[in-house]
């Protein structure tokens, strides 16, 4: 394997498949080194899969132009990669006289971000658009722009389309340390060393780890574990919008949420935490989870809990992200990405792109770009098992082909998760009860036995 790149990009995760996505395309020649079996193990793989507008963003900050930029370019690029969304608008929902008055802020703020259609929305207009919300709603904005994607189908296309133009990708390579000198790097890691004039830190939760192979980082990472309660398919017809709710200073919120799967969801919660890794639950967060649910839609009474799951988003001390280049050591940090990552992703690459040229360098020519579209996991298309073959799982209807498909080719899946996250088997309403050992019988057979 070639050893020696311009680029390496340190985690695997949406921003770092998007960046390398990015440079690949400039004509660089760039690796990817990822510590997880798969791509998406880490912050990537537990989010609410929204497309957002910005509306509520800091004015002027870099998350703000990262995800309006990210925003405009996933439109200009769906169709070609084949990627969802679902259109749905959002509503801020004020549930007190006290967030009724922030609603006149949250227009301004959306109008100084360059949000225009954002709007003040009446009570009674509020109650016609959604006529199974709680009477108690008091008024709420209008976010037309807010849309709904899969969080998975997008890193998993700029995985694939990096891969089209040379890019290599290594998993199971977690760096463990490297060596600045003579204007390149060494990276040391678990799958070997690599050598590259610039390294990107997109290390997500572990950022401010792996920052300090080049200086003190600047930015300490608190993980910020959040919660999320899925119910039955047949919750989603109760609600059209995304249901916000108005932000405080720390966060913004639980939100209720369709999803690209077709179920209803409420979530994150907001819990600082030690742990990077491993995202638990706990019963009595999810308990109150789904409580705050039935306040806003009391019709949810008596519908099940499909599944549960949380996430950990790489928050920092610092507001904005975390995104400088290093000139004099051939070194860019991109910290503290948090909840809006998925939606800026594409963004960050760009500005990523901007200090690359800056600091280190010119882009060579880009090739003709070679467009990689994805399978569809959503609802709002078809999908495999309308046109026959063999259902393994039954809750998702998943077919053989599908997991097969997702076990061949230039990326397949690395483990059972990275497996659940290219095709939806094991996410439904039995949660692998009745399927897991027929999909890991299949995983054990494309990948000669490893677990």
């Amino acid at each position: 394997m070639q050893r020696s790149f311009d680029i390496a990009v340190i985690g695997g995760g949406v921003v770092g498949l998007a960046i390398l996505r990015r440079l690949c395309m400039s004509g660089l020649s760039c690796v990817l080194l990822e510590r997880g079996a798969d791509i998406l193990n880490g912050a990537s793989k537990g989010n609410s899969a929204l497309l957002h507008t910005g509306f509520d963003a800091p004015t002027g900050s870099t998350e703000l132009a990262c995800m309006q930029a990210g925003y405009a370019e996933y439109l200009d690029i769906r169709d070609k990669l084949n990627l969802p969304l679902v259109k749905s608008t959002a509503l801020v929902v004020a549930w007190s006289p006290e967030e009724q008055a922030k609603l006149d802020g949250i227009v301004a703020k959306a109008h100084a971000n360059g949000v225009a259609d954002v709007r003040h929305v009446s009570r009674e207009e509020l109650l016609r658009l959604e006529p199974q919300l709680s009477p108690a709603a008091k008024a709420a904005v209008l976010v037309p722009g807010e849309h709904i994607i899969d969080a998975w189908s997008a890193p998993l296309a700029y995985a694939h389309q990096a891969l089209a133009h040379g890019a290599v990708i290594l998993r199971n390579a977690e760096v463990t340390g490297g060596d600045y000198s003579n204007g390149a790097w060494t990276l040391h890691s678990t799958a070997g060393a690599v050598t590259a004039r610039v390294v990107i830190n997109a290390a997500g939760n572990f950022g401010d780890l792996v920052e300090v192979i080049a200086r003190v980082s600047p930015f300490t990472i608190t993980p910020r574990r959040g919660q999320f309660v899925v119910f039955d398919k047949e919750a989603s017809k109760l609600v059209n919008a995304i249901i916000l709710p108005v932000p405080t200073e720390r966060t913004k919120g639980v939100v209720l949420f369709r999803t690209a799967y077709g179920n209803l969801a409420i979530g994150p919660t907001a819990e600082d935490v030690t742990e990077r890794e491993v995202a638990a639950t706990d019963t009595a967060t999810l308990e109150r989870l789904k409580a705050r649910a039935l306040q806003m839609v009391p019709g949810l009474d008596g519908i099940g809990v499909n599944a549960t799951y949380a996430g950990l988003r790489p928050a920092t001390e610092h507001k904005d992200y975390v995104i400088e280049a290093l000139a004099d050591r051939g070194w860019i940090t991109v910290g503290g990405i948090r909840s809006t990552g998925l939606t800026a992703s594409l963004g960050i690459a760009q500005h990523v792109a901007g200090l690359y040229v800056t600091h280190f360098g010119t882009l060579p020519n880009a090739p003709d770009p070679i467009w990689t579209p994805v399978p569809n996991l959503t609802e709002e298309r078809p999908r495999p098992y309308m046109e026959g073959g063999e259902i393994v799982c039954h809750c998702e209807r998943v077919t053989r082909g599908e997991i097969l498909a997702a076990l061949e080719g230039a990326l397949p899946a690395g483990d059972l998760g990275g497996l659940k996250r290219r095709t939806r088997a094991m996410m439904g309403r039995c949660q692998g009860f009745n399927c897991s050992g027929h999909v890991e019988a299949l995983f054990r057979e494309k990948t000669h036995g490893a677990a």
